[in-house]
C-alpha cells in the first residue's frame, strides 16, 4: 500500500504508535494497511491532501522471466570453489 502527497509542500503524516511519516512534496511512500486506517491519515485523505494507492498482495516483484529477483549477496559464490574468508 502506498501513500501519495498531492501538495507542493512536504508533509508530516501522523501514524499509529506516535510515529510520523515525513513525505516530500508530490512524494510517495509505503505504509501498512493499519496506518491507512489511522484517524489522522483518514482526515488527510478526506481533505484530498494525500491519496492511498492500493497495491496487490505480493511478496516482491517478478522480473520478465517470471522469477523473483534475488540480490547478489544471496546467490552464493559464482564458482563451485571454496569461499575465501579471513586475512589475506
Amino acid at each position: 500500500m502506498e501513500i501519495s502527497n498531492k501538495t507542493n509542500r512536504p508533509l508530516r503524516v501522523p501514524l499509529p504508535g506516535g510515529k510520523k511519516l515525513h513525505l516530500a512534496a508530490n512524494g510517495k511512500a509505503k505504509i501498512t494497511p493499519k496506518a491507512a486506517e489511522h484517524p489522522a491519515v483518514l482526515k488527510l485523505i478526506e481533505e484530498e491532501t494525500v491519496t492511498i494507492i492500493h497495491r496487490g498482495r505480493g511478496r516482491g516483484t517478478k522480473d520478465a522471466s517470471g522469477s523473483a529477483g534475488v540480490g547478489g549477496s544471496q546467490r552464493g559464490p559464482a564458482s563451485g570453489g571454496m569461499r575465501h574468508t579471513g586475512d589475506r
